[in-house]
């Protein structure tokens, strides 16, 4: 049985998008994702991981996102781990098809 509080293993060649009830605060050093629903603050450590996220919802894939923000593909899994976090975290959800 599923609940909203489960998260499923990330897929980088799946759909994401930014949580709707999440807010993004770029920085100097990346951005602040401030989830109202949680209550939860992550930091971005790096602009090109903001610029990522920001790409999500326009890509048809994470993977895409990714490599269109500049991603090298030797740094997929190091930008899969940093995305498995914002999923597990409810800041990134897995976008269906409208």
């Amino acid at each position: 049985m599923s609940t909203d509080t489960e998260v499923r293993p990330f897929d980088l060649d799946a759909a994401w998008q930014l949580h709707r009830q999440v807010s993004i605060r770029p920085e100097r050093f990346g951005a602040l994702l401030y989830h109202f629903g949680t209550r939860q603050l992550s930091f971005l450590k790096s602009p090109q991981l903001l610029t990522v996220v920001r790409a999500l919802a326009d890509s048809p894939t994470a993977r895409d996102a990714c490599l269109s923000s500049g991603v090298a593909a030797a740094e997929l899994p190091q930008y899969g781990a940093a995305l498995t976090t914002l999923a597990t975290s409810r800041m990134i959800c897995e976008r269906t098809p409208s």
